[in-house]
């Protein structure tokens, strides 16, 4: 065979088996069998490997290429992603038509047009194509910040490779695992005993084939894809329901299951319909999603800081089940509180085996009626969180056993303490193991120094091999000192160690925070913080400045009570914090205060007013108006009292915004807030 007659056999091949790929994933009418279809592959393969120059990244057999990588790079999405709001019942959905009507201030008895959708229970990618070929995929991350997964999803068949239209478009869609290849991934290497390499369920087996590191393991595995929205590029449309078909004629498989509906109404006769198929399917769904049509009106109707206004995702009722408590046992957390915990007979509840449900207190135990023994329903809401809802008293015979709080700490055998009008239990040894662990990992959260890296694990690693007695010791820690331990190498050594030396130098609120001082939260870490702030210049101010309040002036700061303010001073009164704290200054930590910070907060526009934030904020996130509103000098609470100055009311406020009006208290929605910190 000439160059010639191979380029035109290749091409030709290749057009072939994406037509055939088209019918059987697109349009779910295959025109040949799998065995002739591989035989075509077969072909083009041996054409392909004769002659080289004519293979393109758009060829059929370019689905399982390269080296396995050695990590995922983080990929910045064009366009942010958002979530839809979740509603569990018909009413939740009726005031999501009503919100929807109200923003576009439409009047109640008008009828919005929707599209509604099966919600598949699978992992959301954004694919990229350039000039109708296929570039990369990326996973949803944060919404901000994804992961490039262009070498896995590349192995899923139904991703086409090359699109029927050269456009240059970015889509989005689910990768999931259909439920007869999760069950034959689970019966494979083992994998129907029980044991830690069992999927819990076909979501989670999708989501760790996607983020494997070798193709080929991605390859050997039986994922499927869907595609739903256009977030850039193509032709303009006007309706999502014009967008699903736009994307089925580019070639992107579509769910055929989804409806223009005229009005809200007609989305409860498809979820009654779909609830009815539902275990008919080939894959798991956890809902429908209902969307406005008009892609216009989805635009004017925008977001919040969370969720997109135009769409609600309607889930099915929980997923319950039965099971025993086998056991009520204590675990002891960071500030010394003990939290019940009910161990349970393993049951299976919307896919994933739940072994143990939280009871958060004695109240709750008392609550529930629950003892050792009894026969409850446990439930996942939204098929996400389980726990205990119910306990089924008529099927006791006489053998369950009350439980009681215990007396002493389960962990250091130290009394314990109910303190009179709380209802949780605290271990009253301050050395107590068991928190002593939770402050290690306070202190290297998100909102503490942040130490990239330094997770539970790798704590309970360091304090296992004696490495660190305390917090002030990890910034003593050398590679040396890392490089020996499981799970780490000389790069990842490396690693770790540079990023507990980029945390040194950490602001003045954050460093108070994840001291992990009782009922000193972020937001009492700012107050103090703020409090005569020109007064700790340097971080031998520090301890001189806080052993100098006493509980009566620092009851007198707006936010802070009497009990938070003895809380602080008997901190700062045990000669162990202050050792602790020299020992963190010694091992080079700095603190952070900004001279131009100081200065824009004490004089700040802002100063001495005082903020409540209820609802969600299109603009931005809570914690980015938070700050705003700190660094114009203002204050922030969680409560609303009589001294609050203002409540600025975002979607959906909640029990603030009446309790505001009640008051008298100025309310303002998110447009006056933005004129007034701007």
């Amino acid at each position: 065979m000439t160059k010639g007659q191979a380029k035109k056999r290749i091409k030709k091949l290749k057009n072939q088996l994406r037509e055939t790929d088209y019918a059987y994933y697109v349009l779910d009418k295959p025109i040949m069998s799998d065995a002739a279809r591989d035989s075509l592959k077969d072909e083009l393969e041996k054409l392909e490997k004769q002659f080289l120059e004519f293979v393109t990244p758009d060829s059929p057999t370019q689905r399982v290429g390269g080296k396995a990588l050695g990590k995922f790079e983080k990929v910045r999405h064009k366009v942010q992603k958002y979530s839809f709001d979740d509603v569990f019942d018909w009413n939740g959905v009726l005031e999501f038509d009503q919100r929807v009507k109200r923003f576009l201030k439409i009047n109640k008895s008008k009828e919005i047009e929707y599209t509604a959708e099966l919600k598949i229970d699978g992992l959301n990618i954004t694919f990229i194509y350039e000039k109708g070929v296929f570039k990369k995929a990326v996973t949803r991350g944060d919404g901000v910040v994804g992961e490039d997964v262009t070498h896995t999803v590349r192995t899923v068949e139904s991703v086409p490779l090359r699109l029927k239209k050269d456009v240059t478009i970015e889509v989005g869609g689910e990768i999931f695992m259909p439920i007869k290849s999760f069950e034959k991934l689970n019966r494979q290497d083992g994998r129907d005993r029980s044991g830690p390499v069992r999927f819990a369920n076909p979501r989670n087996a999708a989501a760790g084939t996607v983020r494997q590191l070798d193709p080929k393991v991605a390859a050997e595995r039986d994922l499927e894809a869907h595609f739903y929205t256009i977030y850039s590029g193509g032709e303009k449309l006007k309706t999502q329901h014009q967008t699903l078909e736009y994307l089925r004629n580019l070639g992107f498989a579509v769910e055929k299951h989804y409806k223009k509906i005229d009005n809200i109404g007609g989305a409860k006769d498809f979820f009654e319909q779909m609830k009815k198929i539902r275990n008919k399917l080939s894959f798991e769904i956890d809902g429908i999603v209902i969307k406005v049509n008009d892609l216009k009106l989805q635009d004017k109707l925008g977001r919040t800081a969370k969720h997109v206004r135009w769409a609600c995702a309607y889930k099915f009722a929980a997923k319950q089940a039965t099971t025993k408590v086998k056991d009520i046992q204590v675990q002891v957390g960071r500030t010394g509180k003990l939290t019940p915990v009910a161990i349970l007979e393993p049951v299976k509840v919307a896919g994933s085996t739940v072994s143990r449900a939280t009871l958060h207190n004695e109240d709750e135990i008392d609550r529930l009626g629950i003892k050792i023994g009894d026969t409850v329903i446990i439930q996942k809401a939204g098929d996400v969180i389980p726990d205990i809802v119910e306990t089924l008293f008529k099927m006791r015979d006489g053998r369950e056993r009350n439980f009681k709080m215990p007396d002493r700490c389960p962990v250091c055998n130290s009394p314990v303490k109910r303190k009179q009008g709380e209802a949780d239990h605290y271990c009253t040894n301050l050395n107590c193991f068991s928190v002593h662990k939770e402050k290690l990992y306070h202190f290297v959260s998100r909102r503490a120094f942040d130490i990239d890296g330094l997770g539970p694990k790798i704590i309970d690693q360091l304090l296992d091999e004696g490495l660190i007695k305390d917090a002030a010791d990890i910034f003593s820690l050398t590679k040396g000192d890392v490089e020996p331990l499981e799970r780490f190498a000389e790069k990842s050594a490396d690693n770790l160690i540079q990023a507990i030396r980029a945390r040194k130098e950490i602001e003045l609120s954050r460093f108070i925070y994840a001291l992990g001082i009782r009922h000193v939260g972020e937001e009492t870490a700012i107050l103090l913080a703020r409090y005569k702030i020109q007064d700790i210049r340097h971080k031998n101010d520090f301890i001189k400045y806080f052993q100098s309040l006493s509980v009566e002036e620092l009851s007198q700061v707006e936010g802070i009570g009497e009990v938070v303010a003895r809380s602080i001073v008997d901190w700062f009164s045990n000669e162990k914090n202050v050792r602790f704290i020299e020992k963190l200054f010694r091992n080079g930590v700095e603190i952070k205060v900004s001279s131009v910070r100081v200065s824009s907060i004490r004089d700040g526009k802002l100063k001495d007013k005082t903020f409540v934030l209820t609802g969600a904020l299109a603009s931005m996130s809570r914690d980015e108006a938070k700050d705003k509103i700190r660094h114009l000098g203002g204050n922030i609470f969680s409560n609303i009292s009589k001294n609050t100055d203002f409540v600025v009311a975002g979607e959906k406020p909640g029990s603030k915004y009446d309790e505001a009006k009640k008051l008298g208290i100025k309310i303002i929605d998110e447009k006056e807030f933005l004129r007034i910190i701007e």
